[in-house]
């Protein structure tokens, strides 16, 4: 499995990090709504929403917001990020409130109830923010393509961290304690230390290759850290929405990774943080 997930990830990496800083932010933007909505797609999935009509008309409510919030940021002098920030600002309180449903297992695990509702409204604000954050930090000047890549290189580091840390040190430092065992039983302390370890200092190193000062890195540590641990609550609650279905992966589109919902989780919580905290702190 872990051949297989490296040989995706050696596939996917060089195409992402290619769109990133070659595309200008408009046709960016485009790409980011294609993949985001396929991963809304999948989350329609973890919803039961079997009806392929009722997807259907429930995606397209999702693309009318996000073209809504495009042309509604027209102005004379071409486009204002204003809607996408308040956008994003909603997004980093929704993942707070994520935060407190994580510790409430049961709550809307019963679809035959109105439990759909609530997950339907999860979906677009996990979805819409985190578009909108992305679409907020790609268009930054100067070096907003850069700043994306280090958002998004957090996220990947922090990940990869955990999972080899978990695989090498698990159970070892920390008693045995398992981070949330019943939303996922195999995810460990030792692999979120290793996680913030490896997503702060990556943040650290492509935050000087997007232009930052060295009087500025204590700020993008910190923000680092915070979106780090917000990944982990992404994460932890498309784990969460799996563990309601019964089901591994949100989907099989990728080698080794399982569906397109399962390679955003995280970012979909870390982009509105670190969006935020970017513009909050000036770097």
């Amino acid at each position: 499995m872990t051949r297989t997930r490296l040989l995706a990830a050696l596939v996917m990496a060089p195409l992402a990090i290619a769109a990133i800083l070659l595309l200008p932010t408009p046709w960016m933007v485009a790409l980011a709504a294609v993949l985001f909505l396929a991963g809304l797609w999948e989350w329609f999935d973890l919803a039961q929403i079997e009806d392929t009509l009722a997807r259907t008309v429930l995606l397209v409510a999702n693309l009318a917001v996000m073209v809504a919030l495009v042309w509604a940021s027209r102005s004379s002098a071409g486009y204002t990020m204003a809607l996408f920030q308040l956008a994003s600002m909603i997004g980093v309180i929704w993942w707070l409130l994520a935060l407190l449903w994580l510790g409430r297992y049961d709550f809307a695990s019963d679809h035959d109830t109105n439990a759909r509702v609530f997950k339907l409204a999860a979906g677009a604000l996990s979805m819409i923010p985190a578009w909108c954050a992305l679409a907020w930090i790609h268009s930054t000047q100067p070096n907003g393509h850069r700043w994306l890549l280090t958002a998004l290189a957090i996220v990947w580091a922090a990940d990869t961290g955990a999972y080899f840390a978990g695989r090498t040190f698990g159970g070892r430092l920390f008693g045995g304690r398992k981070l949330a065992p019943r939303i996922s039983p195999n995810k460990t302390l030792e692999g979120l230390l290793g996680g913030v370890v490896c997503g702060v200092i990556v943040g650290i190193v492509f935050a000087l290759i997007a232009g930052a000062t060295p009087a500025q890195l204590p700020a993008v540590a910190v923000v680092a850290l915070l979106a780090v641990l917000f990944s982990v609550v992404g994460d932890l609650f498309e784990s969460l929405l799996k563990r309601h279905v019964g089901v591994k992966d949100s989907g099989n589109l990728i080698p080794g990774h399982g569906g397109i919902l399962d390679r955003v989780d995280g970012v979909l919580a870390a982009l509105p943080v670190f969006a935020l905290g970017k513009a909050v702190l000036g770097f």
